[in-house]
């Protein structure tokens, strides 16, 4: 699955932050991708306590750069970077004291260009992850939110994977806010080899139910059809429409993507979040992410759960993604 994101790595070497430098699942994974060759590793924290963890690991880190916010060279021009950033919401002592923390300190290591990507959230909240992000690299141009989605994949059947799309930022997204996540979901899809056909969920299947849930897909479908005249998009529509070509041509006669659908957004993140868990525990499916869609430069976030292994696959997910 990773064979495009890899050979784009490959062909532009790119530099990606950790922002929890001495956490051993990060220095495992560290020295993985530097025995791969995959990327450039920049850890923030302690140097000598990050090299004192990667000791008692075992994890070769040697020639990996680390990077301590207390001892940084350049830390005034960091400063007065992230005061111009901030336009005056924030004063330069409060921007020095958000600097020290590893969170803050790494964004601004890729809002400076001095990084390509980062990956935290190992022991950060999610929302410490995407505050920074919001603040200080903010969305692309023409992007109102940040959005997230995942890559399922089934377990053993690298061929078998779906996209599935908002499960972990957005709680109660707007028409125009799914619009936005099923376009950026349908781009992240495709980076995976997914050519996207997408499905707008609901409990309804073309009419079927009724009331405000149902029109804001229905309305959400409609204003992505014409952002996205390129794309398939087709709902509101049922999952078992969406995914079955017998019950989707049956409850949806004539749309490309009943049936057939392989991007899923869901109508807000309480049945995202219980979809994709429900696929990974009873569908046998991995699920990578959340990918974060729609900001300037390529920032995840990791689960407080996760374990190494994770750790090296989404660093190779947000640096090949840039």
């Amino acid at each position: 699955m990773f064979e495009n994101l890899i050979a784009t790595l490959k062909a532009n070497p790119r530099t990606i932050v950790f922002t929890e430098g001495p956490d051993p699942r990060i220095l495992e994974a560290t020295a993985r991708l530097k025995k791969d060759g995959l990327m450039s590793v920049i850890l923030v924290g302690n140097v000598d306590e990050v090299k004192a963890a990667a000791a008692a690991g075992n994890f070769d880190i040697e020639g990996v750069e680390i990077v301590d916010p207390a001892t940084y060279p350049e830390m005034d021009a960091m400063v007065a970077k992230m005061v111009e950033l901030r336009k005056g919401k924030m004063t330069p002592e409060e921007c020095k004291a958000a600097l020290q923390k590893g969170n803050y300190f790494g964004t601004m290591l890729v809002a400076m260009g001095k990084a390509d990507a980062l990956l935290g959230g190992a022991t950060y909240s999610t929302a410490d992850t995407v505050r920074p992000a919001l603040q200080l690299v903010k969305t692309k141009p023409g992007n109102k939110i940040v959005s997230s989605c995942f890559i399922m994949v089934r377990q053993n059947n690298e061929n078998e994977r779906y996209c599935f799309g908002d499960c972990a930022i957005n709680i109660a997204p707007t028409e125009d806010d799914l619009v936005e996540i099923a376009i950026e979901s349908a781009k992240t899809a495709e980076k995976f080899g997914i050519d996207p056909k997408v499905a707008m969920l609901s409990f309804s299947t073309k009419g079927s139910g009724k009331g405000e849930d149902v029109d804001k897909v229905r309305n959400a479908t409609a204003k992505a059809k014409a952002a996205a005249p390129e794309l398939k998009i087709d709902g509101e529509m049922q999952f078992d429409a969406a995914f079955s070509p017998v019950v989707g041509q049956l409850k949806f006669p004539g749309s490309p993507v009943a049936g057939y659908a392989n991007t899923f957004i869901f109508p807000e993140i309480q049945s995202g979040n219980i979809g994709y868990k429900i696929a990974q525990r009873l569908g046998g499916f991995d699920a990578y992410g959340p990918i974060l869609q729609g900001l300037n430069a390529p920032i995840n976030d990791l689960s407080r759960g996760c374990n190494a292994e994770e750790v090296y696959t989404m660093a190779i997910i947000t640096a090949g993604l840039k």
